[in-house]
C-alpha cells in the first residue's frame, strides 16, 4: 500500500512542516496548521521563466517600462498606484466586506476597456447574470469588457491565450483552484500555486491583472504573507462599509510611493472620488466646540485638514480608559503624560476618548499639538473657534513644540479652506501667507494661553 505523503502549511504566515503541530513556530498562533496532500514527482511540471531570455544582460541594454502605464481614468486611482497601471504588474486589493472593491475594479475595468481594448473579468463568486447587473448600476456596460464565471487557473489561462486582453481581474483569488492538486479552493498550496501562476501570466505576456482578496475578521489580509511578496501592489481600502467615504491606500508599490491616498465617496451610481479631502473631512465642523480642533497632516504630496476631537469625562472605576479612534494610541497616552506633568492637569481620574473625523488614521506627529489643545479644552470645558484656528507641531517630552515637515503646503491649504489663524512651533521657517496670521510657541503652555487670550 502506499502511503499518502503530506506537510502541514501555517494558513497565516505560510510556514511548512512535516508534521502536525499545535502552534506554529513561525507566527506562534495555534491551531494554524492546515494539511496538505503532497503530489507525486512524476506529475511535477517545470514552468516557465518569467523572462524571455535565457542570458544574463547588461542593465543598460534592458528597456525600462517606467511611463508605460494605463490611465484609469479616476484620478484617486492613479494617485495611490503612482500615476496609472503599470503594464505587467500583478496588484492585490483587499478590504472589508461591502466596501466597494468590486465596485471600483468594476469601474476601471470599464475605462480601460474604453480607451485600450479587450479586458477579461473573471469572477469566482458571482455569475455573468449578476456582475451584468453591478454593471448596469454602475454605468459600466461598455464594448469590450468581456466576463467569465470561472475558478479553475487552467480554464482561465486558456482564455487568456485566445484573447490575449489588456487587462484581467481576478474576484477573489481565494476561489481559485488548480487540477493537480487535491487540496480545497481557497487552502495555502492552492492559493500561492494559482498566484504564482497569475505572476508568470502578468509578466511573460505583460498583461497587468488586477486580484481581489478576502481579509479575515481582524482585517488583515487573508491567507498567507507570502502572496504580499508575490504581488506588486498591495491596495487596501480602510473605512466602515455603513459609512459614506472610503479611503484607498497602498501598503506596497514597486511602482511609486506608499504615502498617498485616494478618497472616494459610496452612493447609488458607485465610487465617487473626492477632489478636495479637506472640504470633506471639515463639512460638519461646527462654528465653535468644546475639545475640537482643526490639524494638518501629510498624505504624499497631499496636504490634509482634519478635525480632532476629544472627550474628558471623570473616570467610574479604578483604571481610566483611553479610547483613540484615528491616532495612535501609545502617541495618545505620551501626550497625557506631558499634560499630566507639565500642565499639571489630573488626567489619571479621567477617561479620555479621541476621534478623528471621517475615518482618516493620523500618522506622524503634525497632530501632537492640536490633540493637547482638543484634551485641555474639554477638561477645562472651553470652546475653541474651530472655524477660524488651526494647530500644527510636534510636541516633545519636555512639553517643547518642534517643527514638522511640509508645514508651508499645510499652511497655504488653511489659508485656501478659509482659516485666519495657525499655531505652529516658533522655531520654523515660513513664508507669508495671505489672510493668515501665522503665531509660534515655543512650548505647550505657551500655545495653551493663546487659545485663552482668543477667547
Amino acid at each position: 500500500m502506499t502511503k499518502i505523503k503530506s506537510k502541514f502549511f501555517c494558513a497565516k504566515c505560510g510556514y511548512e512542516t512535516p508534521k502536525w503541530m499545535g502552534r506554529c513556530p513561525g507566527c506562534e498562533e495555534w491551531n494554524t496548521l492546515e494539511e496538505e496532500i503532497l503530489a507525486s514527482k512524476n506529475s511535477f511540471k517545470r514552468l516557465p521563466t518569467l523572462v524571455s531570455s535565457t542570458k544574463p544582460q547588461a542593465i543598460e541594454s534592458v528597456g525600462s517600462g517606467a511611463f508605460d502605464r494605463y490611465n484609469t481614468q479616476i484620478e484617486e486611482l492613479n494617485r495611490v498606484l503612482g500615476g496609472g497601471i503599470v503594464r505587467g504588474s500583478l496588484i492585490l486589493i483587499s478590504g472589508e466586506p461591502g466596501i466597494g472593491k468590486s465596485t471600483l475594479i468594476l469601474q476601471m475595468a470599464a475605462t480601460i476597456a474604453k480607451q485600450y481594448g479587450e479586458v477579461l473579468y473573471v469572477s469566482g463568486e458571482e455569475s455573468e447574470e449578476q456582475i451584468k447587473m453591478r454593471a448596469e448600476r454602475l454605468r459600466a456596460v461598455v464594448d469590450g469588457l468581456f466576463v467569465i464565471s470561472e475558478t479553475n487557473i487552467n480554464v482561465i489561462e486558456k482564455f487568456i491565450d485566445e484573447m490575449m486582453p489588456v487587462l484581467i481581474i481576478v474576484d477573489s483569488v481565494q476561489t481559485l483552484y488548480k487540477d493537480d492538486l487535491s487540496s480545497a479552493p481557497g487552502s495555502v498550496s492552492q492559493v500561492k500555486e494559482c498566484v504564482n501562476n497569475l505572476m508568470r501570466i502578468s509578466k511573460l505576456k505583460n498583461i497587468p491583472i488586477f486580484i481581489v482578496a478576502h481579509v479575515t475578521k481582524q482585517g488583515e489580509l487573508a491567507g498567507p504573507r507570502v502572496l504580499e511578496h508575490m504581488v506588486d501592489t498591495v491596495l487596501h481600502f480602510e473605512g466602515e462599509r455603513t459609512q459614506e467615504f472610503r479611503i484607498l491606500r497602498a501598503l506596497k508599490n514597486r511602482f511609486g510611493t506608499t504615502s498617498e491616498i485616494g478618497v472616494f465617496e459610496m452612493e447609488q451610481e458607485g465610487l465617487v472620488e473626492i477632489s478636495n479631502p479637506s472640504a470633506m473631512f471639515l463639512d460638519s465642523l461646527a462654528t465653535s466646540s468644546e475639545g475640537s480642533i482643526v490639524v494638518a497632516t501629510m498624505e504624499g504630496t497631499r496636504p490634509l485638514l482634519v478635525e480632532i476631537q476629544a472627550l474628558a469625562v471623570p473616570t467610574i472605576v479604578g483604571f481610566p480608559r483611553r479610547t483613540a479612534v484615528g491616532v495612535d494610541l501609545n502617541r495618545l497616552n505620551l501626550i497625557i503624560a506631558v499634560l499630566e506633568k507639565k500642565m499639571g492637569l489630573p488626567l489619571s481620574n479621567y477617561d479620555i476618548y479621541v476621534n478623528v473625523v471621517g475615518g482618516l488614521k493620523l500618522e506622524g506627529t503634525c497632530a501632537d499639538l492640536g490633540l493637547a489643545i482638543a484634551i485641555h479644552s474639554s477638561f477645562r470645558g472651553e470652546q475653541i473657534a474651530t472655524k477660524k484656528l488651526i494647530a500644527v507641531g510636534e510636541i516633545s517630552l519636555t512639553a517643547d513644540l518642534r517643527p514638522v515637515a511640509h508645514l508651508n503646503k499645510m499652511l497655504r491649504e488653511a489659508a485656501k479652506m478659509g482659516f485666519s489663524t495657525c499655531i505652529i512651533p516658533s522655531k520654523t521657517k515660513t513664508e507669508e501667507i495671505k489672510g493668515l496670521n501665522i503665531r509660534g510657541a515655543d512650548n505647550l503652555e505657551t500655545a495653551l494661553n493663546m487659545i485663552l487670550a482668543d477667547d
